[in-house]
């Protein structure tokens, strides 16, 4: 219940304007009690906190909470990212489908899991706007993320100056 009123002392306490901060949320926050997760997520947004729906197409009713919300950002899971790669004609389609539908929202559109160049051309395609995944890199500290930019920088590396 005080979880609104922790993020904006977090945000007033560190100064960080609330349109920098994006919560990423998964559909089990509703389980529980629809109405007042849906109350606590209209205030954070109320806030100017960017709010994004994890793990698009896993959950038990992802489209009925594309309509009571107005999510930010939709980021499709990584299972449908991995079927685009797949030799199943059905997984293909639908791995591509659920991607369309995320796009078709207006929303951005953050695919997880991309780990091939063939993924990322058919994310592309879809016009998808955001990837994440292994196929950029691998998770490393913040300390290391310049000298990743830098050297991906000197190698004309595209992919390692998306990753940021």
């Amino acid at each position: 219940p005080e979880f609104v009123s922790l993020v904006q002392s977090v945000l007033e306490s560190t100064g960080l304007p609330a349109d920098r901060l994006e919560l990423e949320i998964t559909e089990s926050v509703f389980i529980e009690d629809t109405e007042a997760a849906l109350k606590q997520l209209h205030a954070l947004h109320a806030l100017g906190i960017h709010v994004a729906l994890d793990d698009f197409g896993t959950g038990y009713s992802s489209l009925s909470f594309l309509q009571r919300f107005p999510f930010d950002k939709v980021k499709v899971d990584r299972s449908f990212v991995n079927e685009l790669s797949s030799a199943s004609a059905d997984a293909h389609h639908l791995a591509r489908a659920v991607v369309r539908f995320a796009v078709s929202l207006g929303k951005t559109t953050t695919a997880e899991g991309v780990e091939t160049k063939e993924q990322l051309d058919t994310l592309r395609e879809e016009s998808c706007a955001e990837t994440q995944g292994y196929y950029f890199s691998r998770p490393m500290p913040a300390s290391g993320i310049a000298k990743f930019l830098r050297r991906g920088a000197k190698r004309g590396d595209k992919a390692a100056v998306r990753a940021a």
